[in-house]
C-alpha cells in the first residue's frame, strides 16, 4: 500500500513539472513564430535556440513520466489524458520545427535555388568548397603545429637528458680533482717529511765526519807529543 505523503508529494511536483512546461511550450511558440519571419543566419540562429528549448520540454516530459507513478490509481488516468495531450503538442512542434529547418531556401535566403546550374547555385558551390579549402588549410597548420611541437617536446626531452649527462659527468669529474687534491696534499706532506728526515741524516753524517776528524787530530796531535 503506498503512502499517501507520497502520492501528495508525487502529484504535487508533477503539477510543478507541468506548469513549467507550460511555460515552455509557450517559449516555443514564440520561437516559432519568429522562426516564420527569418531567413538566413537569424533563421539558423532561432532554430537553434528552439531546438534547445524542445529539449527542455522533452525533458519535463520525462521527469513527468517518472512522477506520475507515484499518483494514486484512482486519479492516475487524468494525469495520463494530460500527460499525452503534452506528449501530443510537444510532438506537433517537433515536427512544425523540423518542417522549418528542413527548409533549404528559408535557411539560405535568396542565395537559394532549385537549379543546379545557376550562377547563384554555382557561387554557393564555390563558396562551399572555398571553406572546405580553408578548413582543410587550417587542419593542415594545425597538424604542423602538432609536428613542431612533438619534435621540440622530444628535442627538449633529448636536450634535458645531455644536460642531466653532463652534469653527472662534471660532478664525476669533479669527485676526480677531489681526491687528486688529497693525492696531492699526502704527497706533499711524504715529500715534506722526507725531506726533513734528509736534513736531519745530514746533520747527523756531518757530526759523526766532524768527530771522526777531531778523533783523528787528536790521535795524531798524541803521537807527536
Amino acid at each position: 500500500m503506498s503512502n499517501p505523503l507520497d502520492t501528495d508529494a508525487g502529484s504535487e511536483l508533477f503539477s510543478s513539472y507541468e506548469a513549467e512546461l507550460k511555460l515552455v511550450q509557450a517559449d516555443l511558440n514564440q520561437k516559432l513564430d519568429q522562426i516564420s519571419e527569418l531567413s538566413g543566419e537569424p533563421r539558423k540562429s532561432a532554430i537553434r535556440l528552439a531546438e534547445r528549448t524542445l529539449d527542455e520540454a522533452n525533458e519535463l516530459l520525462g521527469q513527468m513520466r517518472i512522477e506520475k507513478q507515484n499518483i494514486p490509481s484512482a486519479t492516475r488516468s487524468k494525469i495520463n489524458q494530460r500527460f499525452r495531450n503534452f506528449e501530443s503538442d510537444i510532438d506537433g512542434q517537433k515536427r512544425k520545427l523540423k518542417t522549418m529547418s528542413d527548409d533549404r531556401k528559408a535557411l539560405f535566403g535568396n542565395r537559394y535555388t532549385d537549379n543546379p546550374d545557376s550562377d547563384q547555385q554555382l557561387e554557393q558551390r564555390q563558396q562551399l568548397l572555398s571553406g572546405t579549402e580553408r578548413l582543410d588549410r587550417s587542419s593542415q597548420r594545425l597538424r604542423d603545429s602538432q609536428r613542431i611541437a612533438n619534435e621540440t617536446e622530444g628535442i627538449g626531452r633529448d636536450t634535458l637528458a645531455d644536460l642531466q649527462l653532463q652534469r653527472e659527468t662534471i660532478q664525476h669529474t669533479r669527485m676526480n680533482m677531489l681526491e687528486s687534491e688529497g693525492y696531492v696534499d699526502r704527497s706533499v706532506k711524504t715529500l715534506r717529511g722526507m725531506a726533513r728526515r734528509m736534513a736531519t741524516n745530514r746533520i747527523i753524517t756531518v757530526a759523526i765526519i766532524t768527530i771522526l776528524v777531531l778523533l783523528i787530530i787528536a790521535v795524531i796531535y798524541s803521537k807527536f807529543h
